[in-house]
């Protein structure tokens, strides 16, 4: 199982850290050298700043806002207001003029991609027109209510799902009609947001020379150069860099999660520097922030390094593999959520309650999360309903529609209350909705032979290489001669091969995980909305009960709204009257972007301000 470097576990859930015991994420001299070491190796290109560049002194935030002073290695990403394209859409049956700022890249040094990227129609590749730097640019749209405005949110959308390498897209397209109930992107710009659609490398890029340059954490630190360049660019730009709402699903929930939770980690520093990001001068350090303000993410992937273990131990523990026909490698499948009860001992978060978060209160925890996802399914509309028991749910999915029998919960028609939820059958309801995945579910290329698998694999390892393994269980039981991964290949075990000093595949499961960072010293955002649906088998439930109970407990997050979505699968962005809603009460209650408090701290990551409780309700 992957090793926490860090750990964020809380002995008392109060919402409040108590004196001293605040776990503090610090960055020694080897880790740096570490990071420095994994940065060489993971990015193809790295072109050194001029001798001549000054080392800039570390600038507060309402400095950035007016503009940061002049640094040569910027110069390249200064915003051209002037070039745009004015395009017309309609929302909600209205003409919308829209400024379109295109394929803006937001880093100096971008990596060259090859023309033929994998994804395109039945399997085959794709042809991109924009190699130079189409995987590290984002479209900028400004609605016409926000022409001149300093003070608009940022709608900051990323796509990678699946983890997979995003190349730029323009959500907004001229001459189309959005409908700002169902449509986050009509949503944005009924409400006067500046969107932005941002491209970001990860697994599955080929690069130029034929090497794979999305490897962990290019994503992550592509997009904290896109937010380093709205900071730079924040005077000259429409909207407000103080007001970035990241919104993702699936991998982009991943991102937009380890993105909220590791602003201003020092970690990411020789990744930025090595691609050109806005505000790292001369001797690779930061003298901007990369932290934001919310996160709307929806059925992140993330956690890799124990999604393995979350994931056999939710659909073994009351034997769904074997109830619904899915467990091919059935020992496999034990020895992996053997160690669920261990890694969630480690994490030490607590329920609202105040109760241990354990294996052994996993089960009920989740219970009353699916509880309450239906009581307020139920209370938000009157025209909601749930079959009654032996009734039946219809499931829509890809345009056809399967009855399936209500055997697992039980509602009281009359008050909207749940009477009872039978947890076995419940999760046999999510395993029928879609085949589980295999076992190992995330991390299962190299094992048993499979050479063939679509897991995340590929997200780790050298930028040289194929694949490697990143969790204890498959690099054990890696099979594959001469892949470079695994204990036939190494001669090592997990342990001993991340016990060495130059490793790096831990510590590229480390900085995609949001869990690594919440709770430290780096910024976490304020402002948390989390969905995931409850017919989702994509990931472990637990995977997302963690991520808010860790949230709940650091000092620095004000608003957290968690919950399982009622009967809806992997998917995100259902429900856009309810979270743009809670985007704007946020932004309402944060006050004016240009004289917050927040935003006038020093340097974060050299001194982080912790501040809040995080409020949320059972």
């Amino acid at each position: 199982m992957q090793r926490l470097s860090a750990p964020f576990g809380r002995d008392a859930f109060t919402h409040q850290h108590p004196a001293g015991t605040r776990d503090e994420h610090r960055v020694t001299r080897n880790q740096l050298m570490r990071g420095v070491a994994l940065a060489s190796c993971l990015v193809l290109t790295a072109v050194a700043a001029p001798a001549s560049v000054a080392v800039a002194a570390p600038a507060t935030a309402t400095a950035q806002r007016r503009g940061p002073a002049a640094d040569p290695q910027d110069s390249a990403l200064a915003f051209d207001s002037a070039a745009y394209t004015t395009i017309s859409v309609t929302v909600d049956g209205r003409p919308v003029n829209v400024r379109w700022y295109k394929e803006i890249c937001y880093v100096a040094d971008p990596v060259a991609a090859a023309a033929q990227q994998p994804g395109g129609p039945g399997g085959g590749t794709t042809t991109i027109p924009n190699t130079a730097c189409g995987y590290q640019s984002m479209n900028v749209f400004v609605p016409e209510s926000t022409f001149g405005d300093q003070r608009a949110p940022v709608y900051f959308a990323v796509n990678n799902s699946g983890w997979k390498a995003s190349y730029v897209r323009a959500s907004v397209t001229p001459g189309t009609s959005y409908d700002s109930s169902t449509s986050t992107v009509g949503a944005a710009l009924k409400a006067g947001y500046v969107f932005v659609d941002v491209a970001s490398r990860s697994r599955g890029l080929v690069g130029a020379d034929g090497s794979a340059p999305g490897k962990a954490p290019a994503a992550v630190v592509d997009a904290k150069a896109a937010v380093r360049y709205l900071r730079l660019n924040d005077a000259t730009m429409p909207g407000s860099a103080e007001r970035i709402v990241v919104n993702g699903t699936s991998g982009g929930g991943a991102l937009a999660s380890i993105l909220g939770a590791s602003g201003n980690s020092g970690e990411y520093d020789p990744y930025l520097a090595a691609i050109g990001a806005a505000g790292i001068d001369a001797k690779g350090r930061s003298n901007l922030r990369d932290d934001v303000f919310a996160v709307n993410a929806y059925c992140p992937i993330t956690d890799l390094g124990n999604a393995d273990v979350a994931y056999e131990w939710l659909y073994n523990v009351l034997a769904t593999r074997d109830a619904t026909g899915s467990n091919p490698s059935p020992e496999d499948a034990a020895d992996i959520a053997e160690q669920f009860a261990a890694y969630e001992k480690r994490l030490r978060l607590r329920n609202p309650d105040g109760s241990r978060l354990t294996a052994a209160t996993m089960l009920d925890t989740i219970e009353k999360e699916v509880i309450r996802s239906a009581e307020t399914y139920l209370k938000a509309d009157p025209t909601h309903t749930i079959p009654p028991l032996g009734g039946t749910f219809e499931i829509t999915s890809r345009g056809t529609t399967t009855s399936y029998v209500n055997d697992w919960i039980d509602v009281d028609t009359a008050t909207g209350e749940v009477r009872s939820v039978d947890m076995a059958n419940y999760l046999a309801f999510v395993a029928t909705q879609a085949t589980l995945k295999t076992t190992p579910a995330f991390d299962a290329v190299g094992v048993n032979g499979n050479t063939t698998s679509g897991t995340e694999t590929d997200l780790f390892g050298p930028p040289t290489q194929r694949y490697m393994n990143y969790t204890e269980f498959s690099w054990n039981h890696n099979d594959v001669p001469g892949d470079g991964s695994g204990l036939d290949d190494t001669g090592l075990t997990w342990d001993q091969y991340t016990a060495k000093k130059r490793t790096t595949v831990d510590d590229q499961v480390r900085l995609i995980d949001p869990m690594a960072f919440i709770g430290t010293r780096a910024d976490t955002a304020p402002h948390w909305y989390v969905r995931h649906g409850t017919r989702d088998r994509d990931t472990s439930f637990t995977v997302s009960v963690n991520l808010d109970r860790a949230l709940a407990a650091d000092k620095q997050v004000e608003d957290l709204n968690y919950r399982l979505a009622w009967n809806q699968p992997h998917a995100g962005n259902y429900d856009v009257p309810e979270a743009m809603a809670w985007i704007a009460k946020a932004v309402r209650t944060a006050g004016d972007p240009l004289t917050s408090h927040r935003a006038d701290r020093v340097i974060p990551s050299m001194l982080s301000q912790a501040r809040g409780s995080a409020e949320r309700s059972w």
